[in-house]
């Protein structure tokens, strides 16, 4: 599949900050340095207990990061969908119509708003429930219709984290690998070291060193240097 990515409007759905630029960060500075529009559909952030000196990272450390990130990467526009810590870990709780109906018509950054022609979204076999529930809604979103009526993105995509492969289940191995030059690779490793509070030394998934063996291992499976995994959900030729 060759993919002209400077023709794409491309919205990418993350259920916290930091999961568009694990699963997908490399692709987004090669899209966009081609020439493509890129969009981050965020679903929640809140104060979160984490692994950090302090223990802990607030909401508006978070929004400060994804400005941050957001200029890092360039991005066209940004929105974040549930603020607040009533949804953040527990979209769960959320009645699933009602997220349905963010993403596909109500939120600014909705399929149905902005008609993009790439979507990328979590893998539903993570073990976070966010991501799960997310990756979820967004299929329900992109169920088949009749185009004339509803809009059909041409490419869907599933991205894959290091801490994805904790899992119950066996999985297929990505049905897509884009590869990335060393400067994709750089430009993805330094957004997740603008993400300060979610940062995490070796041995860690997000890790720089963890970071670079995946894509060198993903790269090594398309025969190139460096790559990044997708599962493919459609693909309109």
């Amino acid at each position: 599949m060759m993919t002209d990515w400077s023709q794409e409007r491309i919205l990418v759905f993350a259920p916290h900050p930091d999961d568009e630029t694990l699963g997908c960060g490399g692709l987004m500075r090669k899209a966009k340095s081609a020439g493509a529009e890129v969009f981050v559909q965020f679903l929640t952030v809140g104060d979160t207990a984490d692994q950090s000196p302090r223990g802990f990272s607030t909401a508006q450390e978070r929004y400060t990061e994804i400005k941050r990130v957001s200029d890092h990467f360039r991005w066209d526009d940004w929105h974040m969908a549930l603020p607040g810590d009533k949804y953040h870990l527990r979209l769960d709780t959320l009645p699933r119509v009602e997220l349905n109906q963010l993403i596909e018509r109500e939120s600014p950054l909705s399929i149905s708003n902005l008609r993009p022609t790439v979507v990328i979204a979590p893998h539903r076999t993570s073990y976070n429930q966010d991501h799960q529930v997310t990756a979820e809604a967004v299929h329900t979103a992109l169920r088949p219709s009749n185009a004339r009526l509803r809009h059909h993105p041409r490419l869907v995509l599933a991205y894959e984290e290091a801490a994805d492969q904790w899992r119950t289940e066996p999985v297929d191995p990505p049905h897509l690998i884009v590869e990335l030059d060393e400067k994709d690779l750089e430009a993805k490793l330094h957004g997740m070291e603008l993400y300060g509070s979610q940062s995490h030394e070796h041995p860690h998934t997000r890790s720089k060193p963890t970071l670079r063996s995946l894509a060198v291992l993903r790269g090594m499976q398309a025969g190139v240097a460096f790559g990044e995994g997708y599962h493919v959900l459609r693909w309109q030729a």
